[in-house]
């Protein structure tokens, strides 16, 4: 069924029945219902749930047969207070990027928990294509939309899955390494990284642009994990002889700098820390962390861009990734040679 979406007529040929069977099935009403058996009824409706195929709500009269509506999917709730700040900008960017290019927006919660794009309620073909936001993607789902027909964008870097994905990303690995440059430009040789090394794509990008930036800096300190007691976290940075430390979540970073505060220590004179990628409730602590910006509007803008270059133009899979900028925060400072900490 590539580059051409599903029929009827292809779901009929799927199952092995008749177009009108397969309209019957779809009717649902009890007189239609009588006349298929229920194994004809079950194999056409598990043709349907495979293939994600949704009858259209309305006929596709418009320029090039679209509906102009442009699905949301997010693989995290989007709208929780304790998550709204890391999705409400890529929102933002999204619907103003579709009413300029007049389309409507359709926002798609998924099926099941944990959430699926594909499951028996499947609506993703009620539009034209889908951007896709989350941290992490379910990697079989991906899979399957890379070798569809559906056109969809994903907002975040995605390796290959079966084929390349049409992403806009941010440019993690530049981003970390501009930092790590600023720290040794500051003095700083002997350096900590706390958070996760593996797994999401965004997650290894930090670790690609930290690891090879350090030079003849030293990582004297690590943790591949997050969460965990500030207190304990400070204490192992201290011993190690670090006189900064990388962050890649702001949670534990706040944990660390507020349990240096109450150990009488001064951040950045004692100890620099770093963030990598800014928060926007990052000031809500009382501190401007040195990071860089994740430009999350202009993100969901150019995902909604994109998409919809491939629904009306049939555009070839594009790869975008913008910069990120640091953001001169006040957490990173020189090495001070009078500073009593350092071996």
């Amino acid at each position: 069924m590539a580059n051409k979406r599903l029929t009827q007529k292809d779901i009929a040929q799927l199952a092995g029945v008749s177009q009108a069977t397969v309209s019957f099935v779809l009717n649902g009403s009890p007189d239609n219902s009588k006349r298929i058996p229920q194994e004809t009824r079950e194999r056409v409706q598990k043709v349907i749930r495979e293939t994600g195929y949704v009858a259209d709500p309305i006929a596709r009269r418009m320029v090039k047969g679209l509906n102009r509506i442009l699905g949301v999917f997010t693989y995290e709730p989007a709208f929780p207070s304790a998550q709204a700040d890391f999705f409400t900008p890529f929102l933002l960017g999204i619907e103003e990027a579709a009413q300029d290019l007049g389309y409507d927006l359709l926002l798609l919660t998924g099926a099941g928990t944990p959430r699926r794009i594909f499951g028996e309620n499947v609506r993703l073909r009620l539009a034209d294509g889908c951007i896709i936001l989350g941290r992490q993607f379910e990697s079989e789902e991906l899979a399957r939309l890379v070798a569809g027909d559906f056109p969809f964008v994903a907002v975040g870097r995605r390796d290959d899955a079966g084929g390349p994905v049409p992403y806009v990303g941010g440019d993690y690995v530049t981003g970390t390494r501009a930092l790590v440059d600023r720290a040794r430009q500051f003095g700083h040789s002997k350096i900590a990284y706390i958070g996760l090394n593996q797994g999401a794509e965004s997650t290894v990008d930090r670790w690609s642009g930290f690891e090879p930036a350090l030079g003849d800096a030293t990582l004297v300190h690590s943790r591949f994990s997050v969460g965990g007691v500030p207190a304990e976290t400070l204490e192992a940075i201290l011993e190690s002889g670090a006189t900064c430390a990388f962050f890649t979540e702001l949670a534990d970073a706040i944990g660390v700098e507020a349990a240096a505060r109450a150990g009488g220590l001064s951040v950045p004179d004692d100890l620099s820390i770093v963030v990598l990628g800014n928060h926007i409730r990052a000031e809500e602590h009382g501190r401007r962390f040195t990071s860089f910006s994740i430009p999350r509007e202009a993100m969901g803008r150019a995902a909604t861009e994109m998409l919809v270059r491939r629904v009306e133009n049939g555009a070839a899979v594009e790869q975008v990734l913008l910069d990120c900028p640091i953001v001169e925060g006040d957490t990173l400072g020189p090495v001070s040679s009078q500073n009593s900490r350092i071996p």
